[in-house]
């Protein structure tokens, strides 16, 4: 059975998994990019590549969502995933469903500094990134290769992720499994507890020994500081292209990723005003 670590994209998935892949699959808690491999990605071309003849097409990609997760857990283990894809339907076609998914962490970020982190990872403007997350029908491919239009890459590795709101709301309202949702600014204020309530969560569907002390090296191996000096020392694959094909950075701002510094009021408003209602649940307004 599959668990999903979820979330519109630049909101803290890398993080989670990063901190997830260092306490699970390694025995000092010492983080390694090589390990992000561990938990792989869905929709991807290595399960839905045989299922298709040469599309981009969500329509056509809906169609083998869940053939290709039978085929996953036809192995009868408890596996992670990564996903942007919204927990939506297509054409009658269903993202997953509970005979393929165990639970899922959600990882949900204030949506003023989501936009500045697309900004940098798209090689967006700010009005544009702004068209990008508020765009129902956005999808995104999953190789970042810079396009004005669109992110282009190979057949099945297609996400729909709408728009931030919806994309929130679909994973929030799950009826068919356990969900965990995480906001990015408790896992930066709090990492420890945050985290640790990550583990509780996840030790109910994958045995997982509680190790305080390694907890906290993972915490230290898995830093803004030091993913970001292992990024400049050995590149980092997730990083996108700029139009010039040179690396953007990822790790590019960590906590001086502040709305407040960065925004102007005019785009400030515009994205109060349209995901007020999920901004004042979540306590961002």
């Amino acid at each position: 059975m599959i668990i999903w670590i979820a979330s519109y994209p630049k909101s803290g998935n890398t993080w989670v998994r990063a901190l997830i892949t260092a306490y699970l699959y390694s025995k000092d808690g010492i983080f390694n990019f090589k390990d992000l491999d561990k938990i792989e990605q869905f929709p991807s071309n290595k399960y839905l590549n045989s299922y298709l003849k040469n599309s981009e097409n969500p329509g056509e990609i809906s169609q083998y969502w869940i053939a290709a997760q039978k085929e996953i857990n036809s192995e009868n283990q408890t596996k992670f995933f990564k996903t942007h894809n919204a927990l939506c339907s297509i054409n009658g076609n269903s993202f997953t469903d509970k005979k393929n998914t165990l639970a899922t962490v959600y990882i949900v970020r204030d949506p003023r500094n989501v936009i500045t982190s697309l900004s940098n990872h798209y090689g967006l403007s700010i009005d544009k990134a702004y068209d990008f997350f508020t765009n129902k029908r956005k999808i995104i491919f999953g190789k970042n290769i810079f396009n004005e239009e669109k992110l282009y890459t190979q057949k099945g590795n297609v996400h729909l992720i709408g728009s931030w709101e919806e994309h929130y709301t679909s994973w929030k309202n799950i009826s068919f499994a356990p969900i965990k949702i995480i906001k990015y600014e408790d896992l930066i204020d709090n990492t420890y507890s945050t985290f640790f309530s990550i583990l509780k969560f996840l030790n109910n569907f994958y045995e997982i020994t509680i190790d305080k002390k390694k907890i906290e090296q993972v915490i230290k191996a898995c830093s803004f500081d030091v993913l970001k000096k292992k990024e400049e020392k050995e590149g980092f694959l997730e990083a996108s292209n700029s139009k010039n094909s040179k690396k953007i950075i990822f790790f590019n701002l960590g906590k001086n990723n502040n709305w407040k510094k960065i925004l102007s009021s005019t785009i400030e408003r515009k994205i109060n005003t349209k995901f007020s209602k999920e901004m004042k649940e979540l306590g961002y307004l």
